[in-house]
């Protein structure tokens, strides 16, 4: 293995990583907004605090997909073939989920309006339920031949640890964006926001045990890499329990910051059990390495120096539009 292989494997968890952080409190705040929102207003004030930002957040699932295109062809074409049908309900997920905002803000109807709203709380629902239960599948082992080629059942995709892993993204999700609610408004739902966040502290904690459980009994995590794994899950507890604390104490921005970190957690721990692979096959010898995945060198250096360019101006561009649209948002405006 080279080092811009290694560079790149560490660049799309950087990615999957940021993806999870931002768009993950844009599905906690889809999701609000039939589980916190009483009314209609309430409903347009948790749209509008994401309104800026969620289009340029899903920015990062494409970067991930590309890179891994461009950097790990082999990974890519197995992942997406294998997965095709979850990620092709992943995208439609996303699509209602898009359009909604629009189609709600030009509705000729209440029933219509109604519809929209819907389509947004479900689609941001799916969305992270499918990715934590397509990732939490593809650590267990999967029939793969030497080609690369996935032959996986409904079982392979859909398991116990799968569903959990699922759930846990879901919940972690709406945590994350109950948080990043409480930063954003003012008035009786910033209150409420922190009330139903701190209820759902207490599934997350039992759903972390199980998911630990599970993870042991599911892949090669513990047996391959005890310490790093056991260092990462101690992580992620800290960066929980953080946020719980935060959200008791009212300290806003620690419990946002530390919910956005649990999810990024957990992103590390799977691609630290992967290492050095990028697919695990049930069969060891099958399972896809980074080294035979990658792309050719001058490929990789190619887009190093891209990387470089581009890397920081989209960061500042990120972190310019949260400043400038960082102003709290009023129900009754």
């Amino acid at each position: 293995m080279t080092g811009l292989q290694l560079l790149w494997f560490i660049l799309i968890c950087v990615l999957f990583i940021g993806f999870f952080f931002l768009e993950g409190f844009d599905f906690g705040v889809g999701m609000s907004t039939r589980l916190l929102a009483r009314n209609d207003a309430e409903r347009e004030a948790l749209m509008a605090t994401i309104g800026p930002h969620w289009d340029g957040n899903e920015v990062w699932l494409i970067t991930a997909g590309g890179a891994m295109f461009a950097s790990f062809p082999l990974w890519y074409a197995s992942l997406f073939s294998g997965y095709y049908i979850l990620l092709f309900l992943v995208l439609a997920a996303l699509i209602f989920r898009g359009v909604s905002f629009e189609f709600s803000a030009n509705a000729d109807s209440i029933s219509a309006r109604h519809f929209w709203y819907w389509a947004l709380c479900i689609g941001s629902t799916i969305a992270p339920f499918l990715l934590g239960m397509m990732f939490t599948s593809l650590i267990q082992g999967l029939p793969m031949d030497s080609h690369g080629d996935i032959y996986a059942g409904f079982t392979d995709n859909v398991n116990l640890l799968s569903i959990v892993g699922g759930v846990a993204v879901t919940l972690l999700c709406l945590i994350h964006g109950l948080n990043y609610t409480r930063l954003k408004i003012d008035g009786n739902m910033r209150d409420r926001a922190r009330s139903l966040a701190e209820k759902l502290y207490f599934v997350l904690f039992a759903g972390e045990i199980i998911f630990v459980i599970l993870l042991a009994i599911y892949t090669d995590f513990m047996k391959l890499r005890p310490m790093s794994t056991w260092a990462i899950l101690i992580l992620i507890v800290l960066f929980s329990a953080l946020s719980m604390w935060g959200a008791y104490s009212n300290k806003e921005g620690l419990s946002f910051i530390t919910s956005g970190l649990t999810l990024g957690s957990i992103v590390i721990l799977l691609f630290n059990g992967l290492f050095p692979r990028v697919l695990i096959a049930n069969n060891p010898a099958h399972s896809l390495l980074i080294k035979d995945a990658a792309a050719s060198p001058y490929t990789l250096t190619i887009m190093t120096i891209v990387a470089c360019i581009l890397l920081p101006i989209m960061l500042v561009y990120f972190i310019w539009t949260f400043f400038l649209f960082k102003r709290r948002v009023k129900t009754a405006d």
